[in-house]
């Protein structure tokens, strides 16, 4: 169980499933006709501030226990890192006869390891962040730190912005997006430019569901997955467990 980097990346005998996941990451990251919409995630990138994990297929059981070492090494070192890190999880891939999962299974799927990951955090939720995902200042904690979650799949098709061949978590520090938000005024600018480039990356319009953190009307959890359409689900699949409800 290791984090990748891209200074490690050379000297690791990687599978051949891993090495493309990479490079296809690698691709979109640095295309220049097509440029990617998230500009903090492209700069991190180029800045080498990204590690990476990848984690059995989301059937084997082992799935969530690997995604959960990963990210409390990673807990333990972003902000060593530096800004614009994020850590992006990519999931070994179904055996071909098994076939894809739809858009919407990917979402149980995304929801099953969130879930997974929460029982058996070794860390108690913070105290100042709300326990119910209806709430404005929710978001997933892990190891006591705050992550926004992204997830990618290979079944979106409409908004390419949220495809990528292998099943994929792209998970970021509140402490990071905090620092790039500090100056207002860039960060509105960003985000325009952002919204921007999504309109010309995707087929589909903006989703309706993304907004910002802390404001009234947001929700952090409607974002994490977005799917191939306008729709969205009513109820957030996440439930945290407390240590007396075990």
């Amino acid at each position: 169980m290791y984090l990748v980097t891209k200074e490690n990346l050379h000297q690791m005998e990687l599978e051949a499933w891993k090495k493309d996941a990479i490079n296809r990451f690698d691709e979109r990251m640095m295309d220049k006709e097509k440029l990617f919409p998230c500009i903090p995630a492209t700069m991190g990138y180029q800045l080498n501030r990204f590690c990476f994990g990848f984690v059995p297929n989301h059937q084997n059981p082992l799935a969530s226990k690997e995604l959960a070492l990963l990210l409390k090494e990673y807990s333990n070192i972003y902000k060593s890192i530096g800004t614009y890190t994020s850590l992006v999880i990519f999931y070994e891939p179904s055996p071909e006869r098994a076939g894809n999962p739809t858009v919407e299974q990917y979402e149980q799927i995304f929801w099953e390891q969130l879930n997974q990951l929460s029982k058996i955090d070794e860390i108690e939720w913070p105290s100042h962040i709300p326990a119910d995902p209806m709430h404005s200042m929710w978001e997933f904690c892990f190891y006591g730190e705050q992550y926004f979650m992204y997830c990618a799949t290979p079944s979106h098709i409409n908004r390419n912005s949220r495809h990528f061949p292998y099943f994929m978590l792209a998970i970021t520090p509140r402490w990071v997006l905090e620092r790039f938000t500090s100056s207002p005024q860039h960060a509105e600018k960003v985000k325009t430019k952002i919204r921007e480039r999504l309109a010309d990356y995707d087929s589909i319009s903006i989703h309706p569901a993304l907004n910002t953190y802390g404001k009234n009307d947001n929700y952090e959890w409607k974002q994490y997955f977005l799917r191939d359409d306008q729709t969205t689900l009513s109820k957030c699949p996440f439930h945290k467990k407390s240590r007396e409800q075990e």
